[in-house]
């Protein structure tokens, strides 16, 4: 079951319980809304508005009310010494989908609930075919999966002291550098 509607000049598909972010509205933290511009309601049959669809409307809660981050608008005028910048953000409302109405009854979830349904029977003959990995004993594939994550830990920390270089031979690294440098400079001198 979903529906399309329009606020703030925009258009949204939203499904029961899904959360949207839309042009601030008026509304506290947890207070019910409703949206009365209902384009379009789909499920088992498909209602379409001309140009909205008669009776139907979509409920919601407000989740959070907030702001977007910064947007800088930032215009120069080259030779001018004209510059100017300002800082925008945008207002916006976090809701959440309770319930889709269509002709001021709420839709049976029973799409909702035969495609759960379907998923559930799906996952359990998938435990069940796969009780057991392919002649594995369970205390032997655990064994293997710790000596694994043991030899991934091991394998970072002989990484990282390999790629460090004691101080000592930096230093005298950066010196026979500095001398050489020198030398040739004495070099091209002569």
């Amino acid at each position: 079951m979903f529906a399309v509607i329009k606020t703030g000049g925009k258009q949204y598909r939203v499904a029961a319980d899904d959360v949207i972010e839309i042009d601030k509205i008026a509304g506290e933290t947890g207070e019910a809304i409703a949206f009365g511009e209902v384009l379009a309601v789909g499920g088992e049959e498909t209602v379409l508005g001309t140009p909205t669809v008669a009776g139907a409307s979509v409920k919601g809660e407000v989740v959070e009310q907030g702001r977007k981050p910064t947007v800088i608008a930032f215009k120069k005028r080259r030779r001018k010494n004209s510059r100017r910048k300002r800082g925008h953000r945008q207002e916006f409302t976090l809701v959440r989908i309770t319930a889709i109405l269509s002709d001021g009854k709420e839709q049976p979830k029973s799409a909702k609930a035969k495609v759960e349904a379907k998923a559930e029977t799906k996952s359990a003959a998938d435990d069940a075919g796969a009780a057991k990995p392919s002649g594995e004993s369970e205390p032997a594939a655990a064994a293997g999966a710790a000596s694994s994550s043991e030899a991934e830990a091991a394998a970072p920390a002989e990484q990282a002291s390999k790629a460090r270089k004691p101080r000592a031979e930096s230093k005298a690294s950066g010196a026979s550098a500095e001398s050489g440098k020198n030398q040739a400079s004495e070099d091209t001198s002569k």
